[in-house]
C-alpha cells in the first residue's frame, strides 16, 4: 500500500477495522478480483507457451 493505514481498535486494543485511501482499497479489491479469476480458471486445460504464441499470430493479435 503506497498510503499508511490506520487501525481502529475496541477497549482491549484489538484490531476492529481500518481506515485506508480510496486508492489502495480499490486496489486490494482489483487484486481480490484477479484472484477469483485465477480460481475459477484453475481446471481449465493449459497449452504450452509456444502453441499460445502461434495461435495469437494465426489470430492477427501477434506479429513475427
Amino acid at each position: 500500500m503506497s498510503h499508511p493505514v490506520k487501525f481502529i481498535t475496541d477497549e482491549h486494543g484489538a484490531r476492529t477495522g481500518v481506515v485506508m485511501e480510496i486508492a489502495d482499497y480499490e486496489n486490494l479489491l482489483e487484486d481480490l478480483h484477479d484472484l477469483a479469476a485465477i480460481a475459477d480458471r484453475r481446471s481449465e486445460p493449459t497449452i504450452p507457451h509456444e502453441e499460445f504464441l502461434q495461435q495469437l499470430r494465426a489470430d492477427g493479435l501477434l506479429s513475427d
